[in-house]
Order: C-alpha cells, then sequence, then structure tokens
C-alpha cells in the first residue's frame, strides 16, 4: 500500500475529540534522550542521584513522573521503530542489535507510523535529531545508492535520501542517523553539511527552539515535534563551556548539557505562549551505557540505574526502565505520579485516544493508551504484559509483579553474561518485581505455575503478531526464535 493510500485510509480531514469539545488541539513535544539511564534524572534518583538535572527536575514537578514506564529494547534502533510504529521491533527482521545506516529503511512503506497519523488530522510533523531507522544515501552526481565500505563511510554533501523521516510521515527532518554517521548533517531528504560531533547536541537544541518560535506564528495548525538527542550516547562531547561543570566527569557534564538543552525547549514553549497547551514527554531510549564509566561514577556515589540490576543491551530493568515524565497543564497534575506499568510502544495509541480518531486496522499491534493514567485513572487494556528485547535478541515478559527472562544472565553486556552464566545454574530467571525489584532472587524453579503462564502468554503474543485485542497480525518473519541461551 502507497503512503497516499494510507492517508486516504485515516482520512485527512479526521475531528479530533478537542476540538468535537471546543478545545484546540493540543501541540505534542516528545524529547527522547539517547542511552540515558533512569538514575540520571536526579529527581528520579534522590539518594544516588549525583548529576544535577535541573530542568527536567522541573518538568517533574509540574507534571507526572512514571515509575514503571519501559522501552521496547535495551538498544536503540528497536525501541525507535516500536516508538514510531507503536509495533515491536522484533516483529520485523531486525531480530537482534541495531541498524548501521545506508540500507532500506527499517519501516517499511506501507507502515503507518504516528507521523503519519498525525499529520492526517491536520498536525505539523517535525524530528530535529538521531533517526536510526536505515534510509539510503543517493550520491549527488551518479543517482546510485552509496554503499558503506567502512565505519568511516560518510555519505558527501548533496547526497539525497529516498525513504528518510520525511517518507515516512514527517514534514520536516534536521538531524543525523545515528552515532557513528554523526558528522553527517541531514535536513529534510538532503545531506547539507559535515560537521564535528561536538556540534550536534547544540545544534539540535537551536534548530528545535528555531522550529518552536517558527509553529507560534501558526497557532491555528497544532504541531507533532519529535526531538531524539543523540546524547548522552557515545561520543561523549559535552561543549567546552560545560566541561568539569558536574566534578563527576565528561558523561555527567553531557548529561548536564542534555537537561539544559530540555530547559532550552521547554522555555521557548513558555516564551511564546504555547506552554498551556502542549504535552511535553520526556524519556530516554534504554539504559545507561557501560560508555559512561558506570563503575566510576558508582565510586563518586551516582547510580545509574538507581539501584536496579544492569543497564544497556540488558533484559534486567537497568537496560530498559526509563524516565518517562508527562507535562500538560491543566490536565496533569503537578508533582503527580503514576507505577503503571507502560511500554514506549504506547505513545502511538495513546495519542489516538487524545485526538479521539481510532487506530487503523493493521497498525499499532503492541499499543495501548495510558492517557487514562494521565488523570490518575487507571488503564483500560487488553494486552496482558509488556514483552522486553535485549541486544542479543533475548526475551523477557512482565506481567503485574511476575517478570520471566529467557535467560541465564544479563541476555546483554553485563556479568553474567550468557556465555558466563553457569551451565548448571537454571535456564531460565524469574522474579518478583514487587518483593525484589533488583532482581537478585531467581525464582524460576520454585514457581514453574507462573512460568508457565507467562512463557504460555509470551508464545502467544509473538505468534499472533500483535499483544493488543484485534485481527491476528503477521509478523515480518516466518519463525522468531524465543529461546536464544537454551540448547
Amino acid at each position: 500500500m502507497k503512503r497516499c493510500a494510507i492517508y486516504l485510509m485515516i482520512g485527512v480531514l479526521a475531528i479530533s475529540s478537542a476540538v468535537l469539545a471546543g478545545e484546540a488541539a493540543p501541540n505534542i513535544v516528545l524529547i527522547l534522550c539517547d542511552d540515558l539511564g533512569y538514575g540520571d534524572v536526579q529527581c528520579l534518583n534522590p539518594e544516588y542521584g549525583k548529576i544535577k538535572t535541573p530542568c527536567v527536575d522541573k518538568l517533574a514537578g509540574e507534571g507526572m513522573i512514571f515509575t514503571d514506564a519501559h522501552s521496547g529494547s535495551s538498544v536503540c534502533t528497536p525501541t525507535r521503530y516500536g516508538l514510531m510504529t507503536g509495533r515491536y521491533s522484533w516483529r520485523t527482521t531486525l531480530q537482534r542489535g541495531v541498524v548501521q545506516g545506508f540500507a532500506p529503511n527499517l519501516i517499511a512503506e506501507d507502515r503507518l507510523t504516528v507521523a503519519d497519523f498525525l499529520k492526517a488530522q491536520g498536525y505539523h510533523t517535525a524530528i530535529i535529531g538521531k533517526w536510526h531507522l536505515n534510509f539510503q544515501y543517493l550520491d549527488p552526481v551518479s543517482g546510485m545508492p552509496i554503499k558503506r565500505k567502512s565505519k568511516k563511510t560518510l555519505a558527501p554533501v548533496g547526497s539525497t535520501i529516498p525513504d528518510g523521516p520525511v517518507d515516512r510521515g514527517f514534514d520536516y527532518y534536521h538531524g543525523f542517523h545515528h552515532a557513528g554517521d554523526m558528522k553527517g548533517v541531514i535536513e529534510n531528504n538532503t545531506v547539507i553539511a559535515h560537521e564535528d560531533e561536538i556540534n550536534m547536541l547544540p545544534r539540535l537544541t537551536r534548530k528545535a527552539v528555531e522550529y518552536i518560535d517558527a509553529r507560534a506564528a501558526e497557532k491555528e495548525t497544532p504541531f507533532f515535534l519529535y526531538v531524539p538527542f543523540g546524547s548522552p550516547h557515545t561520543p561523549i562531547v559535552p561543549s567546552p563551556e560545560w566541561q568539569g561543570k558536574s566534578g563527576l566527569g565528561a558523561y555527567a557534564d553531557f548529561v548536564m548539557q542534555t537537561d539544559a538543552g530540555v530547559g532550552a525547549i521547554t522555555d521557548a514553549l513558555e516564551r511564546n505562549g504555547l506552554a498551556d497547551n502542549t504535552l511535553v514527554i520526556f524519556s530516554s531510549d534504554n539504559g545507561c551505557s557501560k560508555a559512561a564509566n558506570i563503575p566510576q561514577l558508582a565510586k563518586q556515589g551516582h547510580r545509574v540505574s538507581a539501584g536496579m540490576r544492569g543497564s544497556k543491551a540488558d533484559l534486567w530493568d537497568g537496560g530498559h526502565r526509563i524516565p518517562f515524565i508527562v507535562r500538560w497543564p491543566g490536565k496533569v497534575a503537578p508533582a503527580s505520579s503514576s507505577d503503571q506499568l507502560i511500554c514506549l510502544t504506547d505513545f502511538f495509541a495513546t495519542l489516538a485516544e487524545l485526538t479521539g480518531e481510532a487506530l487503523p486496522a493493521g497498525s499499532a499491534e503492541d499499543s495501548i493508551s495510558f492517557l487514562p493514567a494521565l488523570s490518575g485513572e487507571t488503564i483500560v487494556t487488553t494486552r496482558a504484559g509488556v514483552i522486553h528485547h535485549s541486544i542479543s535478541g533475548h526475551f523477557a515478559y512482565r506481567q503485574g509483579k511476575w517478570k520471566l527472562l529467557l535467560a541465564k544472565g544479563s541476555g546483554g553486556w553485563s556479568s553474567p553474561t550468557e556465555k558466563e552464566a553457569s551451565k548448571r545454574g537454571p535456564v531460565a530467571q524469574l522474579y518478583d518485581m514487587d518483593a525484589d525489584p533488583g532482581e537478585t532472587t531467581n525464582l524460576y524453579e520454585s514457581h514453574p505455575e507462573v512460568v508457565e503462564r507467562l512463557l504460555k502468554q509470551l508464545e502467544a503474543d509473538v505468534n499472533r503478531g500483535r499483544s493488543t485485542q484485534g485481527p491476528e497480525s503477521e509478523n515480518d518473519v516466518k519463525e522468531i526464535k524465543l529461546w536464544k541461551s537454551r540448547k
């Protein structure tokens, strides 16, 4: 199905429930950090959070903190796919790891994105930041696809992109593909410059503010601004004025600079009189990376995962439990919190309910709306639980207080890795997350009935092509291997 048909399918002239109620449709700003741990936000980690994050803390004080929010994966690309489509990325050909660029877009041409959905309802849509879902570069002279010969391959200025964000629902794109290609600055579908990585965070902050300033003159048209910062992911390159500010090292300096970027965006909303009618969401794509020098930070009293086990790439909660803060004046109570279980895949269904437009068939198969939670109500869901996924493709399943991990170790980078885990121990892990949030006591062998129930539900959610109620869908691959470590 071509993208023009998608717009016809969901109705270009759809009218939101807010408009029907006599209210202006809200603007939506989503700020997604890269490799920011749950414990790196000071207000979420009051005892062991030593990095100052005043702007995000202020946002939390004005809105709601979700204490049990999760990314769709413990690494970059899969989370971003789920955020954009409301569908787990392991349903695609990407069964482990991340994409490297110079390849066709991971989001199929006929797959509805949240940007498509909002654009069809009259929103202006923009992404300013990191894409990391693949696209191709066409040589500016020959027009042929450029092949990636090494990690240092850089698309020339003037190269064009036939399948980037502006071909997946966004009206405007300014940013870069991923950390390895950060020197290549892209606007819409063209590489416009090559620039040192240290300038990217200031560039993205400036462009986001400029976009908000420009939209202030078009107040009758609501906007969706997605700001996926490339920080504090590697390369860890705080600007000179931020170097040494934290007293905890370059990573903490970079976190502080990222926090200031959040402040610049929210200040722009305030300055332009847009804050009261703008839903702001702040989050991260996964846990903190080992590149941050986690042991050294711990010696200085800072715990990147706030006491949770693991970090980026892992199945343990340190890999995928993320900061998630929502501010919406007049709709979300200040200084409030929710302990309800949500996932970044839920962004899509939430916006559908917010706008009053039903999700089209064949879209957002793993997305449920957390909109009721914003007013303190219980989330109504047809999804039994949340599926977690590690860098190596290991699966875990969370339902209520129970969490089943189909791995002997972390499933990622933390010790014990799958190779390091004892061959004589249990083949999997089960934790009571209420009693044991640190995932220290494995109950796999003592609660076989819980294991059986969770495993059966996980298998059903995978095989049906969706984890929510609705007609069966299809995964993009015929067979998805659930057990990666068990022989």
